[in-house]
């Protein structure tokens, strides 16, 4: 069972992206198939594979997701947020804006979905490796 200092230790050891896939295997070692960070409140569930979860506190205060879900303009936040022009929680209050709860890590897979309040897949991303 895995711990959410163990979590963070590996965490720390990422300076750049070529650290990432260290980092991936290293959740993989711990037993971590995913992990969901809620865009509402940033709080981070990671879960494993016997049903083992470990959860973040909350990380702001609590953002107000749209009823109504608009993808295209979520695609141009994402795009924007991913080329650097926006910090992490602009990104969050700019997708809550745009009706997207939560963001589901799925390392077997290897992709990043965002999901609406529904937890209908919005976009799906393929993870670099």
């Amino acid at each position: 069972m895995f711990t959410l200092e163990q979590i963070k230790q590996a965490y720390d050891k990422v300076k750049t992206e070529a650290d990432f896939a260290v980092y991936i295997q290293e959740l993989i070692d711990l037993g971590i198939k995913g992990y969901d960070t809620f865009i509402t409140d940033g709080r981070v569930v990671y879960y494993g594979d016997t049903d083992h979860e470990a959860s973040t506190d909350i990380k702001y205060e609590q953002l107000s997701v749209a009823a109504v879900t608009n993808k295209e303009r979520f695609i141009e936040y994402l795009v924007m947020h991913e080329s650097g022009q926006t910090d992490y929680y602009t990104f969050c209050q700019q997708a809550a804006q745009c009706g997207i709860a939560k963001c589901r890590i799925d390392i077997i897979e290897m992709t990043c979905t965002y999901l609406n309040t529904e937890v209908d897949a919005v976009v799906i991303e393929k993870m670099p490796v």
